[in-house]
This record gives C-alpha cells, sequence and structure tokens, in this order.
C-alpha cells in the first residue's frame, strides 16, 4: 500500500522522502542538530527547502558539522574558502549570520544552558499539533523571532523560525490527509 505524505515532499528525491518521514514534525532535543537546522533554515530564505536538503551533507562538511566553538572562530580565509565551495550557497550575509548565529548560539548556552532548553519552554516541552493548515507565521514564530533578534542571531525571521519549528517538531503541521498527521 502507499504512503500519502504532504504534497510538498517530492517523491523522486529520496532525500526529501527521508527528511518529510523522519524527520519533519519529529520532536528534535539533539542540540547539534537544533543548531544545523537553525542554520540551514535560515540558508533557505529565498531559496527552496530541496535544495538546502540537497546540500545539507555538503553543510556539514563545509561548517565543521555544526560545532559552533569551531564555527565562532571563523576567520577571513575560511570565509573565503566558504565563499568558493560550490556544495553550500554562496552567498556571503548567509555565510556571516551562520558565523554570527555560532556566536549568539554560545551566549544563549551560557545563559540558558542548551538551544534545546529554550526553544521548547515556548511550548512547555509538548509539540503543537495543527491539523495540516498551511501556515507561515504565527505569534508565537513572531515571539521566538523577536527574541532571537535580540540575542543577536541572523535569519530568524519568523517565517523562518515557524518553518524551523516544524522542521524540529515543535510544530507538528503534516497535512491532515498525510499518513504521518497522526502524533508522533
Amino acid at each position: 500500500m502507499q504512503k500519502i505524505r504532504c504534497a510538498w515532499a517530492n517523491p523522486a528525491n529520496p532525500l526529501y522522502l527521508h527528511y518529510h518521514d523522519h524527520e519533519w514534525g519529529v520532536p528534535c532535543h539533539d542540540e547539534r542538530r537544533l543548531f544545523e537546522m537553525l542554520n540551514l533554515e535560515g540558508a533557505q530564505a529565498g531559496l527552496s527547502w530541496e535544495t538546502i536538503l540537497n546540500k545539507r551533507e555538503n553543510y556539514r562538511l563545509a561548517f565543521d558539522n555544526w560545532d559552533a566553538h569551531k564555527i565562532a572562530t571563523y576567520d577571513d580565509a575560511k570565509v573565503a574558502s566558504l565563499l568558493a565551495n560550490p556544495g553550500i550557497v554562496r552567498n556571503r550575509l548567509k555565510v556571516a549570520a551562520t558565523i554570527n548565529n555560532a556566536k549568539a548560539y554560545l551566549r544563549l548556552c551560557e545563559e540558558k544552558g542548551s538551544l534545546d532548553a529554550y526553544l521548547w519552554t515556548y511550548v512547555n516541552g509538548t509539540p503543537i499539533y495543527n491539523n495540516g493548515e498551511r501556515i507561515v507565521t504565527t505569534p508565537l514564530s513572531d515571539q521566538i523571532s523577536k527574541d532571537l533578534r535580540k540575542r543577536g542571531f541572523k535569519f530568524v525571521g519568523s517565517t523562518i523560525i515557524y518553518a524551523y519549528m516544524q522542521a524540529i517538531g515543535m510544530v507538528h503541521d503534516h497535512a491532515a490527509d498525510c499518513d504521518w498527521h497522526r502524533p508522533v
């Protein structure tokens, strides 16, 4: 029996299907993946998520497997090598934002203990289940976006943060007819 998936999950791309079936909407508490997804969602701005997903392994290699301590120390030579790397989106502002976000992330962790602890307090540790409506922002994504910007993060507008909340399972937005719509 063929599975019914959300319409956005490109059936021709195995990476996309795996992402839909095993990651999107699944609560994530892995600190490195939370940091990775925050930056990948920002890198996606103006592009398709599929483009970023197809480059995710290249991003992991280019950004030292999302080690924020290493990323925070990147110098001009490292930035130049990133901007020359065809495996990632070579946008100067997005590369700079990732380095900036590593520094902001480390400060946030000093204050809150972890990105995981910070984020999940917004939903009392429990994902929000929606009815598969097409939502791009909410008052909660507005609030988190505003607070992250105040803390120095870049590429964290409300639309990006809502997509991030979906990606890490803070929000479960599988379409009503999707086989993954039920709570996981």
